[in-house]
């Protein structure tokens, strides 16, 4: 409680004694506080010192605690000085009785103050005070103060930041500490806490006993190596901690190494420390103490957790070691990672001595639940925070009994549970009649079920405790078990004892001779949520299996075990779930079924039966059956293990069965077989584990003796010694390094200097290639990309960006790092981008990637801060090889010398979550660990590489990929080699190895004859012959190849050999072994031996290098290679160590992969084909063996694959367009070519015809490189690209060969399909021979996994996904090898869970939706099989994408008439800005409309029709042919569509939350229409934001009229003129957002919609205001909208002119202007005069884009405006800017944009039942009455290119649907005769009628038929009759202004619809041809034959009566009639 000063009663002690019982007094509600004396001498002490000096003080208190606290006792030793290593184990001492035989006196905290933060974790200002939120902040610490841990019981897995003065905290020997507290908070900053009390308060202890800080302060923190603040040593207010400087465990045996002691010289007793959490073997009995591996006591802490994850950041001993011992619970239930209420461990002691004295016996105690057994084989470890210890102590290191993790349940331990009663009280455990042994060491535990043959699952769960405190168990003396002494020298085997159920004893002495595995025991524990897995499986908990069928199935799983197996959990579950479905086992010739239907076994049953099982085994298995304990049988069969004579042979497996009455069935599996024995224990050690483990061995020298047995040969002789004599007889004499035998030699100097020729069929270019695999991945990505932004979640807005940025992230590995810079400079993509230019990108390239190392943080942070100050760039970060490191950060440590939980800082820190302009595209051929049901990236957003047959591939390719499954499926082959071996004669010398060396790691042992083996075989090669048969054919075979290929080769090439080493001091032994072999054999100049380690570059001899030039044509003398692939055909032996591969690739001349380290410790799918997965690559298609093992399709991937191209899941975006001049037009930039693959600079020399790689890989020889014509059938160009003829006019600098940039356009590169291939390495030249798979030659355990079911055997891909992952059940359906990656992904979701230490593993989302991060992507694929290239495809069209999203197409035609002649006196000046009235007046009225979509229209006739308007003969189509577009990026000032977001116009399109769609209101606004005769009701909604637009009556609720502003007005904001768009069809499509082209200036909008789409618009454009159209007009054109509009306007005019006179205003002053734009108006743009600085030149103009508001504006201040009738502006095209420019304004027709003067015009009127040409109808109206009609040719329109939407939309069908594929109806069907049965058709008559005439020109009017001098007279009216024939338009107002028809014969008449202004007289004043055609079109039959007679046709016109038509409408639909005659 106070300050212990080791056991000296103090002043001081006995004040503070005193001051806290005052305190405790005054808290307590108590009447008698706990005595002062009772808290001095009963607090519990710990004495320096040996056992000796701690006895004699308990002796005394032994009696009384036996008696007085026999429930509280736990099984725990304290005979000498406890050294704690966790906090858990300070808490345990911390436990405070206040009284003998009362509970603690509860604390009564004070209640917070009002209104204060009472959150865990935060302080009362709610300031986060938690260590991993606080960690990264720069915390101002005061001066004297210390950061300091504490520890809140309601958040145990949280520390929460202190500053606390360091007078109040004790010194490094737990002494000095100041009385009292004076701390500050560190979250609010508030100071001065003079109690610790009033401190706890504050941070929200909320702590149910009094707040003392020796209980609650816990840690200091420390800043680590990336400056983040995480927790250090821990306080020592004891006394007997180590000091501050030194990381805290406990003084194990390796700490007194440490501090240079010797073991003796500390206690004999040294405490268990509970650090790491596997149950691993520590001295106990002759191993002597460890050093560590590094030097200084103060060097990085190491940790050897799984991966390195889970034990506390701070140790002294290495690692790979657990203390002196450990203890080990049992977990229930659920995975330890989620429990937060584990049992405090016990701090335990264990003998150091080089033996167990027979006095001080060692135990080890198994105690548990078998119902609290984890998940998974590969046992969970936990993090520093949770309080676990770890158990079973064993004298070799590196073995685990069991996991802390999977082996302990807080509800069912038996007496570890109830956690340590006083401190001193240790020594004696509940119930016990005698004292235990002081050494006891507590190892898990199995509850005994008392039962018999009830089903084993789902056993009821044990009654709950009060509290979670569990009561301990009695424990029976003889349930005790003594491992004998020498027990592994003795019989040369570790036991291995497989936990079944029921009860292990206590284990005595020599307990680290034995391992306690958890392996099968989560196959018998009741799992989580049964009911639920059950109904997954279809099963109900009626076939559920009992114990003692559990047993016999254990026992037949056994006994079919082949001598070379072990036991698999994932097996072993697999039968089980097959037993109790009733079905047949994975073991077919199983004799028993135990499926439900099995009748239940009896006690006396099981016995005879097990010995039945067990008898057909041939001695292998064995049954022990045992009638009281399981202690009894493990006892029996370790006492005859060691007495049994070493020639007598083990049973592999003995099965212990307990059969009692009282408790049931139990039973334990003894592994007794050598090989399954060792091979079990180290597949309980992690990779990072066995790595510490050999380190361990090789540093101590343990393998000396295994060194001395190598030194000789089979034969004896001495190796060396020979090696010596050969090197002498040699002299200076090599092998010739290449084209000779090896026995031809050369003096050393000469072979130094033999450099051979470079190739002359191999070029030095290097081609980056993409292929169509990589191509439609990268599609796929985009798509996904594409789904992001439209799912409606608002997680991104594609609409945003104009740039792509990237930065990649790859693993530790510097040949990684330069490997994917190569890829980056090879494909261009940085120039594609835009990021660097030429010169940059290759020097640049690495900038882009980085490695996840040390140097990481201030490159990531530098990324980050681009992210945050560019928002319009969309950044990705891609994390290549994402499965290798996922170790969470906060459970990350520095662990063999590697980084880990760097990857989840950066992927997932809260920055990358939150930036909305950031992707993460995670990369990985091994994704499972991110496929967890906590995963972070939804399954939606997975994208996996197709298999090989869905894409479309021809026949003819040459390459296929050859991956992991084809490894596996050649073994069918049946060749003589098989591409995939297991070393048989390896494997039979290393198993005698083995069962010779039993104390050393088996993977040393394989190192060292491996090393023998090739030292051996290159001995046997090149000069003792005798050898050959010592050495095993395969390395013999290998070596023989590898030395004699280069003297078979001119130019001296030859294979590469990769012998896999994880072990980094073995791998530099090899090297050093072979090198020095090689050496004196003379071989150093025929092949290389390297080094493959990730930290460092690649090491090449001089000559090596110099080689490598000579191939590559090489002239740059400081190349050296930096990638494996650049050692394309160098003969070496590449020694390549680390944990894990990296995704390295390999050059092709790899031929051998020798694998025969990968043993048993890799038993996760991911380990195992991680390591074959770098044989993996692309081979001849010829060297893949009949019978084809191809990967067949799973139907849905088959269905998708075939359409693949038009998926329609697919991206519907143009990325395969020509690239636009457009770009040019608006000045920016992009690449020429557009291909995606190369760059614009970058088409160099590969270019041309004369690069022979080229023309020798590609199918065209004849040097074509442009036109697409010369790609192959079936070969897509690499990317998007239009042909690379625009890439001949773009050059470059040459660049120097050996550092060739980037690839060439794809015309070329990608063009041969014999090389077809994505190729994730670069290509050098064509192929030199076919290309083979990899052989790979495997150990025996790895092949029969790899192997498989073709053995019967468990496949790989059954086994755990990965280390850091565990089964979420037992109980679960097999996994298919066959599944495709997609439902992979869902099986592991769903049946797997993180690890506490993955990062994915605090990701627990609350719905299976929320915890996906929406940004984030997964790209998975085979191995080496060219994802880098995809993803560097997918940033090239991603930005390609962007760019289309920020372009638009808009319409480039040129002007139909742009080569009439202006007469010269009646144009302005150019340079005038605005039309001079006078001169426009006399200007003429070019009558032909010059818009070019009119190309196709009818033309009017003028007196000087152009010579260029020819009459298109083409072929009349019913789709018009396709206009010309051009790209053009967008601007500020663009309208925009509803896919536009941003933040300056949201308020403006989108409706905000307090703004809902009711907020709008509803108006009627009623005018009577002279031209329709009634009074119409038109409909406004008004948004509440409008209003102010308006003028309503004074109740507010009635619309009077729309406000007009003043023609004097001048305001330079306001816009005049009210905007109405008209618009249908385009709710979406529109460009309706003109915010931005009116630079957010206020203004009118209005649009003019259908009544039927009034809701879409309302929906779409909620802040618009929009005008309904009557219901009448639901069907009609965009006449009826013009018309309605204008009527609407004037009578506004009207209104408003009423009103405002009232104000004093003149009519004539209020604004008589509307502006009618269409809905695909884009962009407007002025052009402006340039002066030419020489007279021969022509003017020219400028081009810049302008704001709608400024074109407005400019018009608007027109003098004299309000006399002209319409203005409008031209239509833009290219060739605007290009040709010289014609006069500033014209009076012609204008169209889409007009400014109407709805006063002038108030006579003239839309024909409202028009569906086409309106407006020129209207012009030609308008010019006729006189009006002015000015256009400003200085500015110009674009207009979108929409395909949406429009009058397009309209179907024409028959009325009556006879048939669903009736052919479409054609132009001739539209008109009928009346009363035929004719087809009637469901259309307005009006749209078949103008349809008709636009096709219907021939038979109408056949004498007009390209006949420009006699054109058709039309009266009043413009219709589209055809572009055939020209029309004269004629009005027949009086006073009207007409084309002088004199002298003209027209060919033709065309009445429509004529008024009374058409008389008799009028038609009578034009001549007409002989033979002529007349047309008269009426409403009906009746108003047609009254019109024949009131213009008195019938004298010059015959008629006949089959010259009557009608539209082919029904007569409901009121149809057309129109009569046809001939001119007499």
């Amino acid at each position: 409680m106070g300050n212990s000063y080791a056991g000296q009663l103090k002043s001081a002690r006995f004040e503070e004694a005193l001051h806290n019982s005052i305190e405790e007094s005054l808290r307590s509600n108590s009447t008698a506080p706990r005595p002062v004396f009772s808290q001095l001498y009963l607090d519990p002490e710990q004495y320096p010192g040996t056992v000796e000096d701690v006895k004699p003080k308990m002796e005394g208190l032994d009696k009384e605690i036996s008696l007085r606290y026999p429930e509280r006792i736990s099984q725990e030793i304290a005979n000498g000085p406890v050294t704690n290593g966790t906090e858990n184990e300070e808490e345990a001492e911390d436990e405070d009785l206040s009284d003998t035989s009362s509970p603690p006196i509860p604390y009564l905290q004070r209640p917070a103050p009002e209104g204060s933060c009472t959150m865990d974790g935060f302080c009362q200002a709610g300031k986060d005070l938690r260590l991993v939120s606080v960690g990264m902040d720069q915390i101002e610490v005061q001066t004297g103060f210390e950061l300091v841990g504490a520890k809140s019981p309601n958040i145990p897995e949280h520390i929460l930041v202190c500053a606390v003065d360091k007078r109040f905290l004790p010194d490094d020997n737990g002494k000095n500490a100041l009385l009292g507290f004076s701390g500050n908070c560190v979250g609010c900053g508030e100071k001065g806490f003079r109690y610790f009390t009033e401190f706890s308060n504050h941070i929200n202890l909320k702590l149910a006993t009094q707040p003392k800080k020796q209980k609650h302060l816990k840690y200091y923190l420390v800043k680590n190596s990336q400056g983040a603040l995480c927790k250090g040593p821990l306080i020592c207010w004891k006394g007997e901690c180590l000091p501050h400087s030194v990381a805290h465990t406990g003084l194990s045996s390796m700490n007194a190494c440490l501090h240079g002691m010797k073991t003796e010289e500390k206690s004999n007793l040294s405490p268990l420390s509970p650090l790491d959490c596997k149950t691993r073997q520590s001295c106990s009995s002759t191993s002597s103490a460890k050093p560590r591996s590094s030097t200084s006591p103060t060097a990085k802490q190491e940790n050897g957790a799984s991966n390195g994850h889970n034990s506390p950041p701070f140790t002294d001993s290495p690692p790979n070691r657990t203390q002196t011992s450990s203890t080990v619970n049992l977990f229930g239930g659920q995975d330890p990672a989620r429990d937060r209420s584990l049992t405090k461990p016990l701090a335990l002691t264990l003998s150091q001595g080089s033996k167990n004295p027979p006095s001080a016996p060692t135990a080890l105690r198994v105690n548990g639940s078998a119902n609290g057994m984890s998940n998974g084989s590969r046992v969970n470890v936990l993090s520093p925070s949770q309080p676990v210890s770890t158990g079973a102590v064993t004298q070799s290191p590196g073995y685990r009994s069991t996991d802390a993790a999977q082996l302990f349940n807080a509800p069912s331990s038996a007496a570890m549970s109830s956690g340590p009663p006083k401190k001193r009280h240790r020594s004696w455990y509940p119930g016990s009649p005698m004292p235990v042994p002081a050494t006891a060491v507590p190892v898990p535990a199995i509850r005994p079920v008392i039962r018999s043959a009830e089903a084993l699952l789902p056993a009821p769960a044990p009654p709950p405790t009060v509290s979670g405190v569990l009561q301990p168990q009695a424990i029976p003396a003889g349930e005790t078990v003594i491992v004998p002494d020498n027990l592994l020298n003795t019989s040369a085997v570790r036991p291995v004892i497989l936990i079944g159920y029921g009860t292990l004893p206590y284990f005595y002495g020599n307990v680290g001779d034995i391992v306690v595995s958890p392996l099968l025991v989560s196959c018998f524990k009741n799992p989580q949520h049964n009911s639920r897995t059950l109904e997954k499986l279809g099963m109900s908990t009626s076939q559920l299996l009992s114990v003692e069928n559990m047993i016999l199935l254990t026992l037949q799983y056994l006994v079919r075990l082949g001598s070379d197996q072990i036991p698999l959990r994932e097996e072993f579950e697999q039968i089980t779930l097959k037993a109790m479905q009733g079905g047949p086992s994975l073991k077919e010739q199983a004799p028993l079924h135990l499926g439900s239907s099995v009748t239940s076994i009896s006690p006396a049953q099981l016995p005879w039966l097990a010995r039945l099982t067990a008898s057909v085994s041939r001695d292998s298995v064995q049954v022990l059956i045992t009638p009281n304990s399981l202690g009894e049988g493990i006892s029996e069969s370790l006492r005859s293990l060691s007495e049994m004579p070493p020639q007598q042979s083990l049973p592999d497996y003995v099965v212990v069965i307990c059969s009692s009455k009282t408790r049931g069935n139990e039973f334990c599996v003894l592994v007794l077989g050598k090989y399954q024995s060792r091979a079990l224990a180290e597949s309980m050690l992690t990779t990072n584990e066995f790595l510490k483990e050999i380190s361990y061995e090789l540093i101590t020298g343990k393998v000396s003796i295994l060194a001395s047995h190598f030194r000789a040969t089979s034969l004896g002789d001495n190796l060396d010694k020979q090696l010596l004599r050969f090197q002498q007889r040699r002299g200076d004499q090599v092998t010739l390094p290449f084209q000779g035998d090896v026995s031809d030699c050369v003096q050393s100097h000469e072979a130094a200097g033999m450099v051979p020729t470079p190739d002359t069929d191999s070029s030095g270019s290097e081609v980056f290639q993409i292929y169509p695999p990589q191509l439609n991945v990268a599609r796929r990505l985009l798509s996904q990309v594409c789904s992001i932004a439209d799912s409606g979640s608002q997680s991104l807005d594609l609409g945003r960006f104009s740039k792509v940025d990237f930065l990649i992230l790859v693993a530790p590995s510097e040949v990684l790092v330069h490997q994917t810079a190569q890829r980056i400079r090879q494909s261009g993509v940085l120039l594609d981008l835009g990021l660097e230019d030429t010169t940059s990108a290759l020097q640049k390239s690495d900038r882009y990637v980085v490695r996840l190392d040390n140097d990481v943080h201030a490159k990531f942070e530098a990324f980050m801060r681009k992210v945050k100050q560019n928002p319009y760039t969309l950044f990705v970060l891609i994390h290549d090889n994402s499965h290798v490191d996922l170790t969470s950060l906060i459970s990350g440590s520095v662990s063999h010398g590697e980084l880990q939980g760097l990857a989840d800082r950066m992927i997932n820190c809260r920055e990358v979550l939150e930036s909305v302009n950031l992707l993460v595209l995670q990369v990985s051929s091994f994704p499972f660990t991110l496929q967890t049901q906590q995963s972070r990236i939804s399954i939606y957003n997975e994208v996996h590489w197709p298999a090989p047959d869905s894409l479309v591939e021809s026949s003819s390719e040459e390459h296929v990929y050859f991956g992991l499954r084809d490894y596996s499926q050649s073994l069918q082959w049946g060749m003589a080699s098989p591409v995939l071996r297991c070393d048989d004669a390896f494997e039979k010398m290393v198993n005698a190895l083995l069962e010779r060396y039993p104390r050393l790691h088996s993977m040393v042992i394989r190192s060292y004859l491996l090393i023998q083996q090739y030292t051996e075989a290159m001995m046997a090669l090149a000069a003792v012959s005798s050898l050959r048969d010592h050495t095993t054919p395969e390395t013999l075979g290998i070596m023989d190849d590898l030395i004699s290929a280069p003297g078979k080769d001119k130019s001296g090439r030859g294979h590469m050999l990769l012998i896999r080493v994880p072990s980094l001091q073995l791998a530099m032994l090899a090297r050093e072994r072979l090198e020095e072999v090689r050496d004196k054999l003379g071989l150093q100049f025929r092949f290389e031996v390297m080094l493959g380690s990730p930290a460092a570059e690649l090491s090449l001899a001089k000559h090596f290098i110099a080689r490598l030039k000579a191939w590559r044509g090489c002239e740059n003398e400081d190349w050296v290679p930096h990638t494996y692939e650049e050692l394309e055909g160098l003969p070496c032996i590449v020694i390549l160590t680390g944990k894990d591969p990296l995704g390295e690739t390999f050059p092709r001349s790899l031929k051998y992969c020798d694998m025969r380290l990968i043993d048993s410790s890799y038993l996760t799918r991911t380990a195992l084909e991680q390591e074959v997965g770098m044989a993996c690559t692309y081979v001849s298609r010829g060297a893949v063996k009949e019978p084809l093992g191809a990967t067949e399709l799973v139907d849905q991937e088959q269905d998708k694959a075939n359409s693949s191209e038009n998926d329609p899941d697919e991206l519907h975006i143009d990325l395969e367009r020509p690239q636009s001049n457009g770009s040019a037009v608006t000045g920016t930039s992009g690449s020429v070519t557009e291909n995606g693959v190369s760059s614009s600079s970058a088409a160099d020399s590969t270019q041309k015809p004369s690069t022979s790689s080229f023309q020798k890989v590609g199918s065209s020889g004849s040097g074509s490189t442009g036109e697409e014509g010369s790609f192959p059938r079936g070969v897509k160009q690499e990317c998007d690209s239009q042909g690379s003829h625009l890439a001949s006019n773009s050059t470059a600098a040459a660049q120097p060969s050996s550092s060739s940039t980037a690839s060439t356009s794809s015309s070329s590169s990608s063009s041969s399909s014999s090389s077809q291939r994505p190729s994730q390495s670069t290509q050098v030249g064509p192929s030199r021979m076919t290309a083979q798979p990899r052989t790979v030659i495997l150990s025996r355990a790895a092949y029969n996994l790899l192997g498989g079911e073709r053995a019967g055997h468990l496949h790989s891909s059954s086994l755990l996904p990965h280390a850091d992952m565990s089964w979420s059940s037992p109980l679960r359906p097999p996994f298919h090898r066959d599944l495709s990656s997609a439902e992979q992904s869902l099986y592991y979701r769903e049946w797997t869970t993180a690890r506490q230490h993955h990062a994915d593993h605090s990701n627990q989302p609350i719905h299976k939706a929320t915890g996906f991060h929406p940004r984030r992507l997964l790209l998975t694929g085979p191995p080496q099989v060219g994802k880098t290239g995809a993803y560097l495809q997918f940033l090239r069209i991603l930005f390609r994408m962007l760019i289309r999203l920020l372009e638009v197409d808009v319409y480039d035609e040129q002007e139909l008439d742009v080569d009439l002649t202006e007469s010269s006196e009646g144009n302005q000046p150019l340079g005038d800005q605005w039309p001079d009235i006078e001169v426009i007046q006399k200007m003429p009225f070019n009558l032909l409309p010059r818009d070019p979509k009119f190309r196709f229209a009818t033309p009017v006739f003028t007196e000087t029709l152009p010579k260029s308007l020819g009459y298109n003969k083409e072929v009349k189509r019913e789709v018009p042919a396709k206009r010309e577009t051009v790209s053009i990026m967008l601007t500020k000032y663009a309208a925009y569509n509803t896919f536009h977001h941003c933040d300056q116009c949201h308020h403006y399109t989108e409706a905000t939350p307090a703004t809902q769609l009711s907020d709008c209101t509803f108006h009627t606004f009623t005018f009577s229409s002279s031209m329709l005769g009634e009074e119409v009701q038109l409909h406004f909604i008004i948004p509440k934001s409008k209003e102010q637009y308006f003028i309503f009556s004074q109740q507010g609720s009635h619309l009077e009229s729309m406000r007009l502003p003043l023609v004097s007005d001048k305001d330079p904001s306001l816009l005049k003129s009210p905007i109405f768009t008209p618009t249908t069809g385009r709710h979406e499509h529109g460009l309706l957002n003109i915010f931005h082209a009116m630079e957010g200036a206020a203004h009118l909008h209005v649009l003019v919609v259908k009544e039927y789409e009034m809701p879409l618009y309302r929906k779409y454009w909620p802040n618009h205001i929009l005008l309904v159209l009557p219901a009448v007009f639901n069907n009609a054109g965009v006449g009826a909208a013009r018309f309605m509009i204008k009527e609407l306007s004037y009578h506004n005019l009207e209104l408003e002119r009423s009103r405002l006179e009232e104000h004093g205003v003149k009519r004539q002053d209020v604004w008589p202007f509307i502006v009618m734009m269409d809905d695909s108006c884009v962009l407007w743009n002025a052009h402006n005069l340039l002066d030419s600085s020489s007279e021969t030149t022509e003017a020219t103009t400028s081009f810049k884009n302008l704001s709608l508001k400024a074109v407005l504006q400019h018009m608007e201040s027109t003098p004299k405006i309000t006399m002209y009738a319409m203005c409008g502006v031209r239509k833009w095209s290219s060739h605007v800017s290009a040709r010289r420019p014609d006069s500033p304004f014209l009076r012609c027709h204008v169209h889409d944009f007009v400014m109407l003067n709805v006063d002038l015009t108030q006579n003239v009127q839309y024909d409202l039942n028009r569906y086409f040409s309106e407006d020129i109808d209207f012009n030609l109206r308008a010019n006729s009455s006189g009006l002015l009609i000015c256009r400003f040719n200085n500015f110009s329109l674009m207009k979108k290119h929409i395909p949406f939407g429009g009058h397009k939309d309209f179907v024409i069908k028959p009325k009556l649907l006879v048939s669903e594929n009736l052919m479409s109806v054609s132009p001739s069907q539209y008109v009928c005769a009346p009363d035929s049965e004719h087809m009637l058709l469901a259309a307005p008559a009006q749209f078949l009628l103008e349809k008709f005439l636009q096709h219907g020109s021939y038979k109408l009017f056949p004498k007009a038929i390209y006949n420009n001098k006699n054109p058709v007279l039309s009266i009043d009216s413009y219709l589209n009759i055809g572009p055939e024939v020209s029309v004269c338009y004629v009005s027949s107002r009086p006073h009207s202004v007409n084309l002088n028809s004199d002298g003209l014969v027209f060919s033709g008449l065309l009445l429509y619809l004529c008024d009374s202004f058409v008389v008799a007289n009028l038609l009578k004043k034009f001549k007409f041809l002989k033979g002529a055609t007349l047309c008269v079109i009426c409403q009906d039959r009746s108003s047609l034959r009254q019109t024949i007679v009131r213009l008195e046709l019938e004298d010059e016109w015959q008629f006949r009566l089959r010259d009557e038509f009608q539209t082919a409408n029904c007569s409901d639909d009121r149809p057309l009639y129109f009569l046809t005659g001939r001119h007499i």
